[in-house]
């Protein structure tokens, strides 16, 4: 079972991936000293899924849990939903010594991080990622946050989990679309820092759709592994943490215009992706071929690749793009790609340029 360190001093915490995790969960809870009391924060979907397991697993263990479920989707990630968590916590009287299990996606995760890194200035969270997305990507690290109106994870913190279990059967239980959403941020590890992982995945990419266990958990971790390595090296991202942004800058924005319902997450991130490419081809050469494979890959995986957006829509989403956390003197900052394999971060793009190249890509999609 691959077992990935996370190495932040006293608030240092493992990551494992393997199958049949969930069921061990109360102990190694118990084994990290948490207090008797916990919340398990969960979705409509996951709940009927994993949360008994979850649940009986905690209480054998001697801890006291309450199942607090939201309903599915981006749309939860509010401060509605955020209210209600803290409403919940409070009328169970939790103290600084309980703890918070995510169990769900990224939403999951993101809501209910914030909700332990804000409730009583910061109680402990457990992380278990239910999606690819979430395993590879949201659970490590620990940014936490919701959206506001106005864009995408606007409102959050940094409050690193006591521990990761990323239990590859629960993948089991996901929609197709689902899993190749979480494909996107495995692709786009690759790029930004591993070009052998990038070769790795155009290889055999059929087979981890087809949850075949080797390549599937061989893929996870080595995400894990350059998540937990760029993370160590800057934990709130003040340089290098930065590169984990390719592609987001307009996916991000994609998501906000559409109202984070038309594509996932993973969906909008492969748009994004594939724009950062057009993009790095101009700004630093990145090779055409290069491009290409990117492309190929994403689409190859079942991810659009393309957005079909009129003039409206992309004014509309450059706007958006003045609202992303990476935005530094009222001028958008990409992540862009001089080859696979490697990023450099803090490129500032002409708006003329973004938006010819949106224009471009909503001709390609329009042709489909």
């Amino acid at each position: 079972m691959p077992r990935i360190q996370v190495p932040l001093g006293d608030r240092s915490y493992e990551v494992l991936i393997g199958p049949r995790l969930l069921p061990s969960l109360g102990e190694r809870c118990r084994k990290l000293n948490l207090g008797r009391r916990c919340l398990v924060v969960t979705d409509e979907n996951v709940k009927k899924i994993a949360a008994k397991t979850a649940k009986k697993s905690l209480r054998d263990a001697g801890f006291e849990v309450t199942v607090h479920s939201i309903p599915p989707g981006e749309g939860s990630k509010n401060l509605k939903q955020l209210q209600l968590g803290y409403r919940q916590m409070a009328e169970l009287q939790l103290e600084r010594g309980s703890f918070v299990v995510a169990l769900g996606g990224g939403v999951v995760g993101d809501l209910a991080g914030f909700l332990a890194a804000s409730y009583l200035r910061g109680i402990d969270l457990v992380q278990i990622p239910t999606t690819l997305l979430a395993q590879v990507d949201s659970s490590v690290g620990g940014k936490t946050g919701i959206n506001l109106k106005a864009g995408k994870n606007l409102v959050g913190a940094f409050h690193q989990p006591r521990l990761v279990l990323c239990d590859l059967d629960l993948l089991a239980t996901l929609p197709p679309r689902e899993f190749r959403a979480g494909m996107a941020e495995v692709v786009k590890y690759g790029i930004i820092r591993d070009a052998r992982l990038f070769a790795l995945l155009e290889k055999k990419y059929s087979q981890i759709l087809n949850q075949e266990s080797k390549p599937l958990a061989q893929v996870i971790a080595q995400s894990c592994r350059i998540k937990a390595e760029v993370v160590t090296q800057d934990e709130q991202e003040q340089g290098l943490r930065a590169i984990l942004n390719y592609g987001h800058t307009i996916g991000h924005a994609l998501e906000a215009i559409t109202g984070y319902g038309k594509y996932l997450h993973g969906e909008a991130i492969s748009i994004g992706q594939v724009a950062a490419a057009a993009l790095s081809e101009t700004i630093l050469g990145l090779e055409p071929q290069a491009s290409e494979r990117i492309r190929n890959l994403l689409a190859a995986i079942g991810l659009p690749i393309y957005a079909s957006l009129n003039a409206r829509q992309i004014t509309r989403l450059l706007e958006a793009m003045l609202l992303d956390k990476k935005v530094s003197d009222k001028k958008t900052r990409f992540v862009l790609a001089d080859r696979i394999g490697n990023v450099l971060t803090g490129q500032n793009v002409p708006s003329a340029l973004i938006r010819s190249t949106l224009v471009a890509g909503s001709r390609h999609a329009s042709r489909k």
